[in-house]
C-alpha cells in the first residue's frame, strides 16, 4: 500500500526506462514545480456554488453541467463525478488535433466518492475530495478539497492527507485501503504537458459518446450544445476513445484506450520530464510500434503485475486493467 507521499517518493523501481538488470535502486524526487498560480483558492468548497440541496448528494447547480467519459482513470475503484461550469455567455472552441479550447472563468470538478455497498446504492456513500482546476489568465490551477465527516463541506487541503476507506464491492467483499488524497505538487505531476498545466481526461474523443439526459439519449457533444457551452462540431466527424469496459468493443481498442488513459499522461513526450524521457508514447492516436511496448514487454508486464506502475495515484492493483494490458502485451 502506498503512504502518503511528500514531496520525496522513495520507490525501487519508478520509471519503465530503468535499468536493464531491473534492480530498481534508484531515487526519484518530485520537484516543487513552481508553476505560476493566477487565482487564489477560496478556503471552503461550498463558496463555488457546485452543489445545491444536501451537498453530499452531489446534485450539480444550474450552472454546473455534468461530464461522462467514454474511458476513465482508475483510482483505487473510487467513483468520480465529474462537472463543468463556464462563465455566461462563454464556450469551449475546437482548435488544432480537435483540442478542446476552455475559456478563462473555466471550472472542472471532479469529486471522489465511494457507496457504503456497490449492492445497494440506497445505503449511501461517503465523499472523499473535490478536485478543481480553474483556468484564469489562460493558466490552470489546481487545488484539492477534503470533505468534512459530516459531509456537509470540504476544506482547501493544501499538503494532502491519508484516510482509511472500506466499502463492500459488487462481490461481497470488503474491500479498505488508506486512500490518498494529492498535494499540489502530486496533481502536477500528472497534469503538466510541455511544460504547462492541462486537463487529462476532458478531451474532444472522450466526450464523444452517448449519455442520458432527462431520459432521453443523445451524445454528450452534442448536449453540451444544446446547453451552449460548445461550439459547433458534428459528433460523426470528432474522434472517438472506446470504453475498455466495454467488452464488445476489440481487445486492442480496449487495451489502448486503458493505456491512453492510465499511462500516457506521464509517458509521452510532453510529460514531466523524468518520465517523458523515458521514450515511452502511450498516447491513444500513436501506433503500436511507435509506444516503446513491443521492446519492453516484459518489463512493462512485470512491473504492472507487481503493482510497481503507476507509481502514483493508486494504492489498490487495478486487477481488471492489469488484465486487459497483458492479454493485449501477450498478443503482440
Amino acid at each position: 500500500m502506498l503512504k502518503k507521499i511528500l514531496s520525496v517518493i522513495i520507490i525501487s523501481f519508478l520509471f519503465l526506462g530503468c535499468s536493464e538488470n531491473d534492480s530498481f535502486t534508484s531515487r526519484v524526487q518530485i520537484p516543487d514545480f513552481n508553476y505560476p498560480k493566477t487565482i487564489e483558492f477560496k478556503q471552503d468548497l461550498s463558496e463555488y456554488g457546485i452543489f445545491e440541496g444536501v451537498p453530499s448528494n452531489l446534485i450539480p447547480s444550474n450552472n454546473y453541467h455534468l461530464i461522462e467519459l467514454s474511458s476513465v482513470l482508475f483510482t483505487d475503484y473510487a467513483y468520480k463525478q465529474r462537472l463543468i461550469n463556464l462563465p455566461d455567455g462563454q464556450s469551449i472552441s475546437i482548435g488544432e488535433e480537435n483540442s478542446l479550447n476552455f475559456p478563462d472563468g473555466t471550472i472542472l470538478t471532479k469529486t471522489f466518492y465511494y457507496y457504503n455497498d456497490e449492492r445497494d446504492t440506497s445505503l449511501g456513500k461517503r465523499v472523499l475530495e473535490t478536485r478543481l482546476l480553474i483556468k484564469a489568465k489562460d493558466t490552470w490551477n489546481v487545488a484539492t478539497y477534503t470533505w468534512n465527516d459530516k459531509q456537509t463541506d470540504a476544506k482547501l487541503e493544501l499538503n494532502g492527507r491519508d484516510t482509511e476507506v472500506s466499502w463492500i464491492n459488487k462481490r461481497g467483499s470488503i474491500v479498505s485501503t488508506e486512500y490518498h488524497i494529492p498535494d499540489e505538487n502530486e496533481c502536477i505531476t500528472c497534469h503538466q504537458s510541455n511544460s504547462n498545466m492541462t486537463p487529462i481526461g476532458t478531451k474532444l474523443r472522450n466526450i464523444n459518446r452517448i449519455v442520458e439526459r432527462d431520459g432521453v439519449s443523445l451524445n454528450l457533444i452534442t448536449h453540451l450544445q444544446n446547453v451552449g457551452i460548445l461550439n459547433s462540431i458534428q459528433p460523426t466527424k470528432a474522434p472517438n476513445i472506446v470504453d475498455y469496459n466495454d467488452f464488445s468493443e476489440s481487445l486492442e481498442n480496449r487495451a489502448r484506450a486503458y493505456i491512453d488513459m492510465n499511462c500516457a499522461h506521464c509517458h509521452n513526450p510532453g510529460a514531466w520530464e523524468e518520465s517523458a524521457k523515458k521514450n515511452f508514447d502511450f498516447r491513444y492516436e500513436v501506433s503500436i510500434r511507435e509506444t516503446g511496448i513491443l521492446s519492453e514487454k516484459d518489463r512493462i508486464k512485470r512491473l504492472i503485475m507487481n503493482q510497481e506502475m503507476p507509481f502514483i495515484g493508486t494504492t489498490i492493483l487495478d486487477q481488471e486493467g492489469v488484465n486487459l494490458m497483458v492479454e493485449f502485451i501477450d498478443n503482440q
